[in-house]
């Protein structure tokens, strides 16, 4: 599958056509940066516009394979000359290279809460593609001999829509889209993109000084949380089907008690020791379910007809007839509670809330609904 190149290195291209425009007066339509991970990038430059003072340009970004958003969006970088700072006893510039100041425009976001990459206040830029952009135009005063100031300010027309299908709002992030990566390509389905972004999401909610933190595997269950506990679930960090990684980076972030809630049809996985939910990885829910049963002593018949049904919803239903279905829950939910509790290692308490559409709660671990009070407490003495 083919590769592509994050919004860093656009912005990283941009920023080195439109210095080299501007310091050189001569039109360039192609570009070559360096990205962190070692690979050249060819970025064709368009929408040029040249004045003496400043030079913009734009980059179309390539996400390659990856069903990016924000694949195709032209992200803008606009070079002028800025004032020197001047040393006020010999009123001379204070600095022997160029100074190269990097803000966002149109379409870029802005940080309005703790815990990200950047601080409150800043443009969600974030340290990497700065480190880029500055590497690059550095480069270009270096050739030309320039040592004085250069305002850097890149934009993504467009880019506040497109953030509307980011995590961005969640994170606090208002007004666009973040210019991000870490590597400068992006790779096709990239499962270490969706890690990243939980990452910064437990950051955020340490930051906050919350100790306790609530997971799920998405909003599934958004109406039954709310309508049983009165918990927004919205509030709660989303990790997909990466349970165990998330297990190891609330540990990293120091939290000490986690409280993940989900719909039976990924969390029985659990109970047989599957920490990576994607059906890819590994499913055996009925046969997880169905040996479960046998232990609570499920008919054979009924333990055969579990094994043939295509939902666990289809299995509850059979484990309602039959009167088993609180038994069969608790036997799972012990499961699950071990293999949490191997994956926390001791570093961090973990507790657990199992449900289905159809049956509401179907099992929870012993301290589960205080841990959920608790973090309810946390949170709103945030808002």
């Amino acid at each position: 599958m083919r590769y592509g190149f994050t919004t860093g290195s656009c912005a990283a291209a941009a920023a080195k056509a439109a210095a080299y425009m501007l310091l050189t007066g001569k039109e360039k339509t192609k570009i070559t940066i360096q990205t962190p991970k070692g690979i050249d990038y060819a970025a064709k430059i368009c929408a040029i516009e040249r004045t003496e003072k400043e030079v913009s340009c734009a980059v179309q970004k390539d996400g390659g394979d990856d069903p990016d958003i924000t694949t195709g969006a032209f992200v803008f970088a606009r070079v002028s000359y800025g004032e020197n700072r001047l040393c006020p006893e010999k009123q001379e510039s204070c600095i022997e290279n160029a100074e190269i100041v990097i803000d966002g425009g149109e379409g870029v976001g802005r940080v309005t809460r703790p815990g990200l990459d950047q601080p409150v206040g800043n443009a969600a830029i974030n340290h990497v593609p700065r480190e880029m952009i500055k590497k690059e135009v550095a480069e270009v005063c270096k050739m030309a001999d320039f040592t004085g100031t250069l305002l850097v300010e890149i934009s993504v027309p467009g880019g506040e829509e497109l953030a509307s299908g980011t995590f961005n709002p969640r994170l606090g992030i208002v007004g666009g889209i973040s210019i991000l990566g870490t590597t400068g390509i992006v790779e096709p389905m990239s499962a270490q993109a969706l890690l990243e972004t939980i990452r910064v999401e437990l950051n955020q909610h340490r930051a906050l000084g919350e100790v306790n933190i609530a997971v799920s595997p998405g909003n599934y269950g958004l109406d039954f949380m709310q309508k049983t506990y009165g918990y927004n679930l919205d509030k709660s960090i989303k990790c997909s089907n990466f349970i165990g990684n998330t297990i190891d980076m609330a540990v990293e972030c120091g939290f000490e008690k986690l409280l993940l809630t989900g719909h039976i049809g990924k969390l029985v996985k659990l109970s047989g020791g599957i920490m990576n939910t994607h059906s890819k990885e590994g499913d055996c829910r009925m046969e997880l379910l169905a040996t479960a049963a046998v232990q609570e002593e499920v008919s054979t018949e009924q333990v055969k007809e579990m094994l043939s049904c295509a939902t666990t919803e289809e299995v509850l239903g059979i484990l309602q007839k039959e009167g088993k279905m609180k038994a069969v829950m608790g036997r799972m939910m012990e499961k699950i509670c071990f293999y949490l509790d191997k994956r926390g290692a001791g570093k961090i308490e973990t507790e657990c809330i199992v449900y289905s559409n159809e049956f509401g709660e179907l099992a929870a671990s012993p301290m589960a609904h205080e841990l959920l009070r608790e973090i309810m407490r946390e949170q709103q003495g945030q808002e």
